[in-house]
């Protein structure tokens, strides 16, 4: 059996979405220090290749908390407890990864990078119909901006060394069998080979 061939990026047209990696949420990634180390060399390829990066951060404010309702049973529990305040430091991204000028960001309050905010709408003014997705955690914010990117007809690679969970088995049946039907798998390497 043959592998398929992954389509080259087209720079311009390309957006690498850099996903949850804040001050409290990189810890609970399995290997912290090695995974950001890989997602900041990708930014740096996607940048220094013209392509965009974006970063999502999810944080509420008082009034997000007061929106989710009790039958949220994903969200009613961070919002009783007031978790994840959008000025905390803990909703801040890494320094690993800091946004540049230029860089979208955006702030979720929900699993999906989209759902919430308005990347859909800043990454068509930029012409984007390509993304590459990292993030923490496969099973949350990876797996439904995925499916919504699919939805949108976006073409998707998923970065498979750029994404991780705390649940190690969910994480690999993930990739290994959900993720390769809805995109194109990838490795760190793998980006800067396919980038001009």
């Amino acid at each position: 059996m043959t592998t398929p061939t992954v389509p080259a990026l087209t720079p311009k047209r390309t957006a690498l979405l850099a996903m949850d990696f804040q001050n409290g949420i990189v810890p609970l990634a399995p290997e912290p220090d090695a995974l950001l180390a890989r997602v900041q060399g990708a930014i740096a390829d996607v940048r220094a290749a013209g392509g965009t990066i974006g970063h999502v951060r999810v944080a509420f404010t008082e009034d997000d908390w007061d929106a989710v309702p009790d039958r949220n049973a994903a969200f009613s529990a961070v919002a009783a407890a007031k978790a994840m305040h959008h000025e905390h430091d803990a909703t801040r991204i890494h320094a690993a990864v800091t946004p540049q000028d230029g860089d979208i960001v955006v702030r979720k309050t929900r699993f999906g990078a989209a759902s919430t905010t308005d990347l859909h709408e800043q990454l068509a003014d930029r012409g984007i119909d390509t993304l590459v997705l990292a993030g923490i955690s496969t099973s949350g914010v990876v797996l439904s901006t995925l499916m919504d990117a699919a939805d949108r007809d976006y073409r998707v690679y998923v970065l498979s060394d750029g994404v991780a969970d705390r649940d190690t088995e969910t994480h690999r049946v993930l990739v290994e069998k959900v993720f390769p039907s809805r995109a194109h798998l990838i490795d760190t390497t793998q980006l800067r080979e396919l980038l001009p």
